[in-house]
């Protein structure tokens, strides 16, 4: 950073102990004594197991605050403990930069049926044949939130592809079909186009996507 010290403070293997926010919050003063001026912090939000390190993205608005995942807490810890960390990195004049992942989400709720064509693992461009009916975990409800901060619900035609048809228990790379459908420009060419990472890929063209992530962006994330 220009005239600052940016510290990651995380990686892959910490433990599923709920204590990082605790901890980062201990370190605030001694952060600042050695010159640290901006923290760059894991996914705060709840995702698909608590064990895992917040790329599975389940739940934006959940950070640590509902049962959801079999779980109140992240693998780092509550929300409480999240906002307490923050405010003692603050007074002691240190930035936090949150990682986020809005490529994918994981950790769905409920499957539902919708068209596909299957792509080549290694040719994303390259269909394997003609489109047909799947059974796939697209749909979240985000039940233990019931609603609070929005009441937005995630269904298949969100996403442009997904990675598993739970009708036939099968894994692939299945591109979804429908109007305006298509993997993203603009991305790394390796496998053909790799805008498909896992899970269930976010169709960051669809109006109602682009609304609702920028809302949180805008409304919830800010506040």
């Amino acid at each position: 950073m220009e005239n600052g010290v940016m510290m990651q403070y995380f990686e892959w293997n910490l433990p599923n102990d709920g204590k990082l926010w605790k901890q980062l919050k201990e370190d605030a003063s001694h952060l600042h004594e050695i010159g640290v001026t901006a923290v760059w912090i894991p996914p705060a939000y709840k995702a698909d197991e608590q064990q895992d390190e917040g790329y599975a993205t389940y739940d934006l608005y959940d950070l640590g605050e509902f049962e959801q995942k079999e779980t109140v807490r992240t693998k780092y810890g509550t929300k409480d403990e999240l906002k307490e960390m923050i405010d003692e990195l603050h007074k002691n004049h240190i930035s936090v930069y949150l990682d986020v992942v809005l490529n994918h989400k994981a950790g769905d709720d409920f499957n539902e049926k919708f068209m596909v064509v299957e792509v080549d693992p290694n040719n994303r461009e390259q269909a394997l044949g003609e489109p047909y009916e799947i059974q796939g975990w697209t749909g979240y409800s985000f039940h233990g939130r019931k609603d609070k901060y929005s009441d937005f619900k995630w269904h298949w035609y969100h996403f442009s592809g997904t990675g598993f048809d739970d009708a036939q228990k099968r894994s692939g790379i299945f591109q979804i079909q429908g109007e305006g459908k298509a993997w993203s420009n603009g991305v790394d060419n390796e496998n053909g186009n790799y805008d498909f990472l896992l899970c269930n890929d976010i169709d960051l063209d669809h109006p109602e996507v682009v609304a609702e992530l920028n809302r949180w962006e805008n409304g919830f994330l800010m506040n």
